[in-house]
């Protein structure tokens, strides 16, 4: 028998048992409502407990569970376990959605949660700010009201989502970006809609592509000159020394710019690529300026007036064949797009606690709008001349990231007509004092 039911049928047989001893003695009378009485006082009890269960229901909290008596007693007992068991059970999914929801926001992806109708559930900070979503507002809408781009909606309709969609979106305070979008089936036909931020990948797609072709570009024209000239030299019956030897010192002149362009690249390509610790030693700036200097005046070969001034003997730690790469480029830039007769000055100082080299110049100088992009490879402002005097339009490219290596930078001052400054500036914590032997009691300026 259930056990719910020995109790009370056990205690129904003790009154109707002291109700059939005690009709003997007292009579059927007394025996009756003795046990009538019994039988009300515990359906009283019970409809006492039953109201106090009734009440409680009405505010269901675990603090305010009636205590009951006899078997309701136990019946509360078994409730207020049960309660506690689900609210222990129900603080460990809130702590598992609370874990999931920051998981979620501190994802890089956007996560959008949509239900077998495309309804929003749920989504992070990142789908807010690329989608320009808001879950308070948003949650319960069709996502295809608040993302109405056609080529998305047409990818929502379709089944395969094998392949991802590439998205414009312009979310509010970052700007255009290029999101990867990629739909997850999951669970009973709900959706995960992920939104992956490509935007760098894209330029870096684009800056190669660009690489490819300006590689590509530069090259045909000295292959074009070297193939020009060996169908003519193959052709000709009878060799014309003059016409022979013009031919083979044009197609030397190509060849040692393809060799330039070839060693530029392969600079480029060591400096973004490399992982190994940077090999840092005490360069004498005011010794390689002074070589530098010497390499400008056989290189201008008088076309330009030159100076040196060394305002400070102040060394710097750093990779002295990168430093000397980067200065080098600024001297030779110089001396190619400042025309004969100009001047010409490089000069070693300290700004404060910065040390800075600067190349001055009386060139043609370069507009505002061609400033920010100098850095770039390829990037000229004059392809023409470039090419005459011979740029493979890499310096500067090979100045930028030498000096970044170097927590450096490059800053460029110039107007057209009036010409420019080139100043690669060196932190203070690279910056280190010459040796006592080597302090001037003043400034060196050599012209």
């Amino acid at each position: 028998m259930n056990g719910h039911w020995r109790k009370p049928l056990l205690t129904a047989t003790l009154i109707v048992f002291s109700a059939l001893v005690l009709w003997p003695i007292a009579g059927a009378t007394a025996a009756s409502l003795a046990a009538a009485t019994a039988f009300g006082l515990l359906l009283v009890h019970h409809l006492h407990n039953l109201s106090e269960f009734h009440q409680w229901l009405l505010a269901p909290k675990l603090e305010n569970l009636p205590n009951g008596s006899g078997k309701w007693e136990q019946l509360f007992s078994y409730l207020a376990r049960m309660m506690r068991r689900q609210g222990q059970i129900e603080a460990q999914l809130q702590e598992a959605l609370t874990r999931f929801q920051k998981a979620g926001a501190a994802l890089p992806e956007a996560v959008v949660i949509l239900d077998n109708d495309n309804r929003i559930d749920w989504c992070n900070p990142k789908a807010e700010a690329y989608f320009g979503l808001d879950l308070d507002r948003d949650r319960g809408q069709q996502v295809t009201s608040l993302m109405r781009q056609p080529q998305f909606v047409e990818y929502l309709r379709q089944t395969d989502f094998s392949l991802p969609l590439n998205l414009r979106v312009s979310p509010a305070g970052i700007g255009d970006a290029t999101l990867s979008i990629q739909m997850v089936p999951y669970g009973d036909r709900e959706t995960l809609l992920l939104g992956r931020d490509i935007t760098r990948w894209e330029r870096l797609e684009i800056t190669r592509r660009d690489f490819v072709a300006n590689v590509s570009h530069e090259l045909r024209t000295p292959l074009t000159v070297l193939n020009g000239f060996l169908e003519t030299l193959s052709d000709m019956e009878r060799p014309d020394p003059e016409m022979t030897a013009r031919s083979l010192l044009l197609m030397s002149q190509q060849c040692v710019r393809m060799n330039r362009l070839v060693e530029d690249l392969l600079t480029l390509s060591r400096l973004e690529s490399s992982v190994a610790p940077l090999r840092e030693e005490t360069v004498n700036v005011p010794e390689l300026v002074q070589h530098l200097y010497q390499d400008a005046l056989s290189l201008s070969n008088g076309k330009h007036e030159i100076h040196l001034k060394l305002a400070d003997r102040a060394c710097v730690r750093a990779n002295a064949d990168e430093v000397r790469s980067a200065f080098g480029n600024l001297v030779s830039n110089a001396i190619r797009y400042t025309p004969e007769g100009g001047r010409i000055e490089l000069q070693w100082t300290l700004r404060g606690d910065e040390g800075m080299f600067s190349v001055t110049d009386t060139g043609i100088g370069i507009e505002m709008h061609h400033i920010d992009r100098l850095t770039e490879r390829f990037y000229r402002v004059d392809r023409s001349r470039s090419r005459e005097t011979g740029g493979t339009g890499l310096g500067l490219a090979i100045v930028k990231h030498v000096l970044s290596r170097h927590q450096a930078h490059l800053e460029i001052v110039s107007e057209p007509g009036e010409g420019s400054i080139f100043s690669a500036v060196f932190p203070a914590d690279r910056m280190e004092a010459a040796p006592v032997a080597a302090r001037p009691s003043q400034a060196v300026a050599v012209s």
